[in-house]
């Protein structure tokens, strides 16, 4: 299937790496250039332009905090001053920090929810002129399943992604009139997970938890970003699709 995504211009946040790598890929072998967002992985960003660029696509990796909106503005205005317009964001970027809530720390409350929940709000926001002048925008934000359902050792991440579901339903019913649709994916456990030392450690309980018996991989998420980014998702929005096992 032609996702007809030639001439479409997509940013990836958090593309430098793992889930967001895949997305990017993704995008690109469908026609779309694509913005690399990163922060703190250079050198995992310019391998993705690389990689993208190998295979006849057309990529630039752009540093910026997702956090700061001075820097999320201008990181949109440079993209579309270099592709000439923005039609698709993913939401990706995001911070989790495990532990108990009665040991968080307020600390960590406003790391977790300054990059997963301010983050989506700067990223759509600069993005949201573009996308209605794009006439077919699109809004798609990642999130754990913790966000959907609850998890222990989890509760600030999730109370953050849970206000992302709330932000990307709103957005849906506020934008459709322009043509741009906005859902959200929620995830079940992947293999690339940050914390992969617990992962390791816990790895025969939590594939317990999931029918198909296995964590997710990152090629299990793209192919429905890359779905929901085409004119063949053109009419789902305002959704939150489980991708969990």
């Amino acid at each position: 299937m032609d996702m007809l995504l030639k001439g479409k211009v997509a940013l990836v946040t958090g593309a430098a790496r793992d889930v967001g790598r895949e997305i990017a890929l993704g995008l690109a072998a469908e026609g779309a250039a694509v913005a690399v967002n990163y922060n703190g992985s250079r050198e995992g960003a310019a391998a993705v332009v690389a990689e993208i660029e190998k295979a006849g696509g057309k990529a630039i990796a752009y540093k910026a905090d997702v956090a700061s909106f001075d820097e999320v503005r201008a990181m949109v205005a440079k993209i579309v001053q270099d592709f000439g317009g923005l039609n698709i964001v993913v939401n990706n970027a995001g911070v989790a920090l495990r532990n108990r809530f009665v040991d968080t720390t307020p600390e960590e409350w406003q790391k977790q929810i300054n990059v997963c929940l301010y983050g989506a709000i700067h990223v759509s926001k600069a993005a949201a002129p573009h996308l209605e002048k794009a006439g077919d925008g699109r809004i798609i934000a990642l999130v754990g399943d913790s966000s959907r359902v609850g998890e222990s050792g989890l509760s600030i991440v999730a109370a953050a992604r849970g206000g992302v579901i709330a932000l990307m339903k709103s957005l849906a019913r506020e934008f459709g009139r322009f043509g741009t649709t906005a859902n959200t994916l929620s995830l079940g456990l992947i293999e690339t997970a940050h914390d992969r030392d617990w992962v390791n450690a816990n790895r025969d309980k939590l594939t317990r938890l999931y029918p198909l018996r296995r964590l997710g991989f990152p090629s299990d998420i793209a192919p429905m970003v890359t779905l929901l980014s085409s004119k063949h998702g053109g009419w789902i929005t305002g959704q939150v699709i489980s991708i969990s096992g």
